[in-house]
């Protein structure tokens, strides 16, 4: 799957993202605002297994102050005007299957893109009776963009390990942290990365030695900065 390539490698090689980007939150009368600067860090080992193949991933991030860029500790919330605890993500794992589907893809001149756009709907981790501060609603609601770009005549050359750059753009809810409960609204991430070697020394020395590697086999369930904050606070 040429996909496995520009996403990761595959010959089962860890390889690295880094991307950086912003954060706006709006509400139905008010915003959009930009709230937050966002860097992060990927790595990924691409598994083949019958079928398909396996992603193995795990990531982290950090939430930044929007004019500075530094990594901030706690952010007062214009919304409410309470002062609350960033929590940053460190989500392990990120696991994902692929299979028989291809991943679209677009000609754009000497440029190939894969688009996956992800839509996401299941019961959310905190309901809003056990979390009613924390949680947007008991039906977790999202939408993931991804867009990979490559160079065509590097995808045609066969290496198992194809340079790319991407962008993603998420649309979601009220982080659970932000303790923004069921106000009407929720947050856009708008972020633009590529494959590297390099990881920042910031992002290196927030991330952790363990985020700098990726899995080496298979776990489940994926964690997300809705069952961090739920395993932080206690289901």
């Amino acid at each position: 799957m040429d996909f496995i390539r520009v996403r990761a490698s595959s010959d089962g090689a860890e390889t690295i993202s880094w991307w950086t980007g912003d954060v706006y939150g709006w509400q139905h009368d008010d915003g959009p605002h930009h709230l937050f600067g966002f860097e992060g860090v990927n790595v990924a080992r691409a598994v083949e297994v019958e079928g398909g193949w396996q992603l193995l991933t795990r990531e982290a991030a950090a939430y930044l102050d929007p004019r500075t860029r530094e990594i901030i500790d706690t952010w007062d919330n214009p919304i409410t005007g309470e002062s609350v605890e960033v929590q940053h993500v460190f989500n392990d794992p990120v696991n994902q299957r692929f299979g028989a589907y291809p991943v679209p893809t677009t000609r754009l001149g000497d440029q190939v893109v894969f688009n996956a756009d992800i839509r996401l709907s299941y019961p959310s981790p905190l309901k809003v009776a056990d979390y009613p501060r924390n949680s947007a609603g008991d039906t977790y609601r999202a939408l993931e963009l991804f867009q990979f770009f490559v160079q065509a005549k590097e995808l045609d050359s066969g290496m198992p390990d194809v340079p790319a750059v991407f962008s993603w753009c998420r649309v979601s809810p009220w982080l659970p942290w932000m303790a923004m409960g069921q106000r009407e609204g929720g947050l856009v991430y708008h972020c633009r990365g590529h494959k590297t070697s390099e990881v920042p020394e910031r992002l290196r020395a927030h991330a952790g030695e363990r985020f700098l590697h990726a899995p080496t086999g298979w776990t489940a369930p994926n964690m997300t900065s809705w069952t961090a904050f739920a395993d932080k606070v206690g289901r």
